[in-house]
């Protein structure tokens, strides 16, 4: 293990716990009504023609076809991104890519599978889908409508997740139930709160997920998202009942797909206590695998190693059988 012990942070992005004890935390009981929300949320959802539309990119690759694509999600949000689908072989399996709270500037070219359409949204109100009144500043995304359960931004993103999948089926129909997901940070707590209500996806990998145990996430000092958060209950206090709507780790408890969860022993933008919330949620399956990283959001000396020996294990996961 090489997790860091020198940083520029005025507090400890391991908050003093080891292995053992991360792997002790237990995700918080669902609120009232918790699997009604989002159940009607997605009902909603499964509503919306996607209208897709594409058109060839000008990044070229000898290993796929990339184009740009856009959508309609729910209240007709616009949502634009990037379409790879493969040069050889057939498309056998889909496969959505969520993003960081850093959004997203191209597709990832050097992904590690085969015979699958893979789609890169971006999320409403970030790079491609940008939309006033929304920021796609992170400080600021994570605070719009945070104050209303309904009409919260972040529910609004599971809603694009959901919504990609529609895409895919309706270029590839056959693809529903063969579809994967796999997000990292802002697009692992999204992916959490949307995989447990889908069936059409059928595995998921969420690297550093965000959002885990909100109410833990309020206390424990971060940088980032989660620290805008943290100063904005703080000085309004009437953030709680959204945020309890919009905890990946009671989500989490709700998957039945076989998962690969990668969580960090040390990071200050996502607490790891709140990353194994969400892991730990997660029902125990032979199927399931938790990956441990050194740390997240930070650089370490064996962090190129470890992200290549996980990159491997993402493509095995999502290898077509």
């Amino acid at each position: 293990m090489t997790i860091p012990t020198k940083h520029p942070y005025d507090f400890d992005p391991s908050y003093g716990m080891g292995l053992k004890q991360l792997q002790a935390v237990v995700p918080p009981q669902a609120p009232e009504g918790f699997d009604t929300f989002w159940r009607d949320r997605y009902r909603r959802a499964m509503t919306v023609d996607p209208e897709p539309g594409l058109r060839k990119s000008g990044l070229e690759h000898p290993k796929w076809h990339v184009f740009d694509i856009a959508y309609m999600s729910t209240g007709r949000f616009p949502i634009g991104g990037w379409l790879l689908l493969p040069r050889q072989g057939n498309i056998r399996r889909g496969l959505v890519v969520g993003h960081g709270y850093g959004g997203r500037d191209a597709p990832d070219l050097d992904l590690p599978v085969e015979e699958t359409a893979v789609l890169f949204p971006c999320f409403r109100g970030m790079s491609r889908s940008t939309r006033p009144p929304i920021s796609p500043d992170s400080h600021w995304h994570v605070l719009h409508d945070i104050d209303k359960p309904d009409r919260y931004i972040i529910g609004g993103c599971v809603d694009d997740l959901w919504v990609a999948a529609s895409m895919l089926i309706a270029l590839y129909p056959w693809l529903s139930g063969h579809i994967g997901y796999s997000g990292i940070s802002f697009g692992g707590g999204i992916g959490g709160l949307a995989i447990p209500f889908d069936n059409r996806i059928d595995r998921g990998h969420l690297s550093l997920p965000t959002f885990g145990h909100q109410e833990l996430r309020l206390k424990l000092k971060s940088i980032g998202s989660a620290a805008s958060v943290q100063a904005y209950q703080a000085k309004y206090g009437n953030a709680l009942k959204t945020l309890r709507l919009h905890d990946s780790a009671v989500a989490a408890s709700r998957i039945t797909v076989p998962m690969l969860m990668s969580v960090a022993l040390f990071d200050p933008a996502v607490a790891p206590p709140c990353q194994f919330a969400v892991a730990n949620a997660v029902p125990k399956s032979k199927f399931n695998e938790i990956f441990i990283l050194d740390a997240g959001h930070f650089d370490y000396p064996a962090s190129v190693l470890q992200e290549a020996a996980l990159r491997e294990r993402v493509g095995q996961f999502f290898k077509v059988s």
